[in-house]
């Protein structure tokens, strides 16, 4: 009798396995960040990205990402980028990280974003696709800097002032492995 639940605990344990998909993020991946200042709007780009997910029963189990302080890079040049890796705390947290602990209703992504060293539980909105051996999540998310102990940068004695609230989007492609 204890060989036949053993069995059926291995074959449950198997399907499991078996029913949990695979999948690393895709270069083509894009996160953006836009904000405003007191003079102008303002994005910047995450040039280096790492991520891996996993799927069971059509929804997302495990997202593990990360993007490289270093490599996020705006438009506007090296005097922005110099204090915003500042702001980010660049030296002492050269990553930014998500780490899913659920999903609800099939599209709310629940999970740890550190950011400045700082970790905060967020709900992320996102549309969620599968298409064959690719999974694509897509949206939005908005955060307010202080509430991850970040000062919002300044320029030209104080005159130029960034905003508080930066909105993170992403549309992000993950492909089967």
């Amino acid at each position: 009798m204890k060989n036949i639940v053993s069995l059926f605990v291995c074959l449950g344990f198997s399907m499991a396995v078996l029913a949990q998909e695979s999948y690393r993020i895709a270069s083509e991946s894009q996160l953006t960040i836009d904000g405003t200042s007191t003079v102008h709007n303002w994005t910047v780009s995450a040039n280096k990205m790492k991520g891996s997910l996993s799927l069971q029963n059509g929804s997302p189990a495990a997202i593990n990402f990360e993007v490289t302080v270093a490599d996020i890079i705006s438009e506007r040049g090296a005097t922005m980028d110099k204090k915003m890796h500042a702001a980010l705390k660049k030296e002492t947290h050269p990553k930014v990280s998500f780490v899913l602990e659920q999903t609800k209703n099939t599209a709310i992504l629940v999970g740890v974003l550190v950011i400045a060293g700082i970790e905060k539980t967020v709900e992320i909105d996102a549309e969620i696709e599968t298409d064959g051996s690719e999974l694509k999540i897509k949206g939005e998310k908005k955060i307010i800097l202080q509430d991850f102990e970040i000062n919002p940068p300044t320029a030209m004695f104080g005159q130029i002032i960034v905003g508080d609230e930066v909105s993170i989007k992403f549309d992000l492609i993950f492909n089967r492995i």
